[in-house]
């Protein structure tokens, strides 16, 4: 099958078009539906956590494990679907990959879907992939799409008038590919007061809600004023539209309500005990913020990198309790690292399941004891999952990205090097959801894609805003269209995971 010519520069520019025409818009007015139905439903949560696998967690190395093949050399990579023995969970019938001992001990409080199958969008790019989970549409659009946390910001509005409605914790914007991340990690169209609070470091989280170390309040406040001067000041069209300039003079005092709010609080992980942030990170934060992506010392960034989502887990626990609606946490985008795994898959899973394990037993764990889980819906999924041969769907390949040798004679082959988007695992705990259900089934042999339950991102969007109270046909007007909170309007929330119908 021939591949699309596009690259991720046509992306970008698509993406650039695209905002500078939705910063020209007016007041995006929702829109009524048709008589008699409901755009806001009643709903299973108030709160909704996404821990984001960035990069492409491979679901056979993880919640959806295959027949164990373990290293030989000169082994043929095609006999290769797991690299992990399976484990047993709390859940009779439901097993896990090694590694994920924790997690599986909480499966009886969780739904997992198997079948979640990623968007045909031709040669295969994460940020692409990235941008059509978070918005919803495939990208370019023809206007700057909000993230799935600024429709619901935009919607549902606040809990607690002095914490952000929308929170990103883990991603730095500056690093590989940050341009391309910005383009749906924003408000789109609605505006910046819905854009996310970004957190990249969350050991450091107070510091963001703390004005710079040595400047006087009289400094801070000038800053202020002369910012909201430019701002005023500037002509139409240069910073968008009087709609969005008043947006962001509006995130701006949202910002000033929060350093004056006790809430702040919230960020300050410090008043957590050690004994909590053990639980969620082992070791603290010794080497959380200090090498960012130094490619030169990967093991003991891969050290950090476990550290700082298990903070992360644990700040997203401490804002839902202040009020927060949307939070994601991620375990951070790069190139290369993490879970995007191009080489040695099975050494690098071995480090990114000790980085998301403990972290998230725990924050279910601790929502459950808190009384929140019940309306606290947490969601673990990635862009696609990943596969030792296949690229794409086995019945719409795509070009090959990673070479594979016919015979595998070093580690470095040893692993889910490919891009696979015909199966993907996405697991939901709390907010609604039933508790020890699985969902979908997969092949047992490869091509280990969906055979049954077939769950798009239409339909995966429509069931976490139907857990929210927000009807998959709800939209506003941009550009004199209606854009619908799923795409067109058409997806359908899944009624099987809800533990009472709805």
């Amino acid at each position: 099958m021939k591949t699309p010519d596009f690259s991720r520069r046509d992306f970008v520019k698509g993406l650039s078009a695209a905002t500078l025409g939705a910063l020209g818009a007016g007041y995006p007015r929702a829109l009524v539906g048709a008589e008699g139905e409901t755009l806001r439903p009643p709903a299973t949560a108030d709160t909704i956590i996404v821990l984001w696998m960035g990069g492409g967690m491979a679901s056979t190395e993880t919640f959806d494990p295959k027949r164990y093949t373990p290293y030989e050399k000169g082994m043929n990579p095609n006999t290769v679907l797991s690299t992990f023995p399976s484990i047993p969970t709390a859940v009779d019938g439901i097993r896990l990959s090694e590694g994920l001992e924790k997690v599986a001990k909480v499966m009886d409080r969780g739904t997992l879907i198997r079948t979640y199958t990623a968007g045909d969008l031709g040669f295969i790019l994460h940020s692409r992939h990235q941008f059509h989970w978070h918005t919803g549409y495939a990208p370019p659009q023809s206007v700057a799409c909000p993230h799935i946390g600024a429709m619901m910001s935009r919607t549902l509005g606040t809990k607690n008038p002095a914490v952000p409605a929308f929170i990103n914790i883990g991603q730095r914007l500056d690093v590989g590919e940050g341009e391309d991340l910005k383009a749906f990690t924003s408000g789109g169209f609605l505006g910046s007061e819905f854009g996310p609070f970004n957190v990249p470091f969350p050991d450091a989280a107070k510091d963001v809600v703390t004005p710079p170390q040595g400047m006087s309040p009289s400094r801070f406040e000038n800053r202020d004023r002369f910012y909201r001067r430019l701002v005023e000041a500037s002509p139409v069209g240069q910073l968008g539209s009087g709609y969005q300039k008043e947006s962001l003079l509006r995130s701006l005092d949202n910002a000033h309500r929060l350093l004056a709010s006790p809430s702040a609080k919230a960020f300050d992980l410090t008043l957590e005990s050690p004994e909590t942030i053990a639980k969620y990170a082992p070791g603290g934060w010794d080497f959380s913020r200090r090498l960012g992506g130094d490619r030169t010392r990967e093991g003991i960034y891969e050290k950090a990198n476990l550290q700082r989502f298990g903070l992360g887990c644990l700040l997203a626990r401490r804002l839902a309790e202040a009020g927060a609606r949307y939070i994601e946490v991620t375990t951070e985008y790069i190139p290369f690292l993490n879970w995007d795994t191009h080489e040695r898959g099975h050494e690098k899973l071995v480090h990114m399941k000790m980085a998301i394990d403990g972290a998230i037993s725990q924050l279910v764990l601790d929502l459950e004891e808190r009384g929140m889980l019940d309306r606290t819906l947490v969601v673990v999924a990635s862009e696609f999952s990943r596969d030792m041969m296949q690229e794409g769907k086995p019945d719409k390949p795509i070009q090959d990205q990673v070479p594979v040798p016919q015979r595998i004679d070093s580690p470095v082959n040893y692993g889910m090097h490919r891009h696979f988007t015909d199966a993907g695992s996405v697991l939901l705990f709390g907010g609604g959801m039933k508790r020890g259900h699985l969902h979908g089934v997969t092949a047992d042999e490869r091509p280990c894609k969906t055979i049954k339950d077939r769950v798009g991102i239409e339909d995966l969007h429509a069931t976490l805003y139907r857990a929210m109270g927000v009807s998959p046909k709800l939209s506003y007007e941009i550009e004199k269209r209606p854009f619908y909170v799923t795409r067109d309007g058409v997806g359908k929330p899944i009624g099987s995971l809800f533990s009472k119908p709805i």
